[in-house]
């Protein structure tokens, strides 16, 4: 360790905070500012730096040991990343509803999947019809992956069976 770096003390363990609360998300203060992001839904890597850099705050500072100031300022930061970034880095474009360019994070994010999903299914799309069935919807391959059911290929061992069976029956029979 360098000088510059402080050292971990018994002291600075009384100032982290071990949850930060953004939205319904806890997310861990042991960790960097980043890293902690990143573990919400609806954020990644590249957004995490963003949203990090727009709110002046270290990316590489543990997150627990923030001011309330910082914390607040990355907490609003995320609530309004949609309308700081450009159209294309946000992950729900032209909403089907409202027409409007969002950024769903938490729980939102996984209620409006469903939501989409349901609507898909509703009007039996391609797409619905293919949730429904539990079949691949993005255009995989699906002759030989994504099988659910049954055995792929020959059963050796049901056939070995068969035989035995049919051995003892002819077996008994004379």
């Amino acid at each position: 360790m360098s000088a510059e770096e402080p050292q971990d003390t018994p002291e600075d363990d009384e100032d982290l905070r071990y949850f930060v609360r953004i939205g319904q998300t806890d997310l861990d203060g042991t960790k960097s500012v980043e890293r902690s992001l990143i573990e919400m839904n609806g954020i990644g890597r590249r957004t995490a730096r963003i949203i990090a850099e727009e709110a002046d705050v270290n990316r590489k500072a543990t997150f627990g040991r923030l001011d309330d100031d910082e914390i607040d300022r990355v907490v609003e930061e995320v609530e309004s990343y949609a309308d700081t970034v450009p159209e294309w880095l946000t992950n729900r474009r032209n909403d089907f509803f409202s027409g409007e360019t969002t950024h769903e994070t938490g729980n939102d994010l996984s209620m409006t999947r469903r939501q989409d999903i349901n609507r898909m299914k509703m009007i039996s799309s391609y797409r619905g019809v293919r949730h429904q069935r539990g079949q691949k919807v993005r255009g995989q391959r699906t002759k030989s992956t994504g099988r659910t059911e049954g055995t792929i290929g020959v059963n050796v061992e049901e056939i070995r069976e068969e035989a035995e069976e049919e051995a003892a029956e002819e077996g008994g029979e004379e």
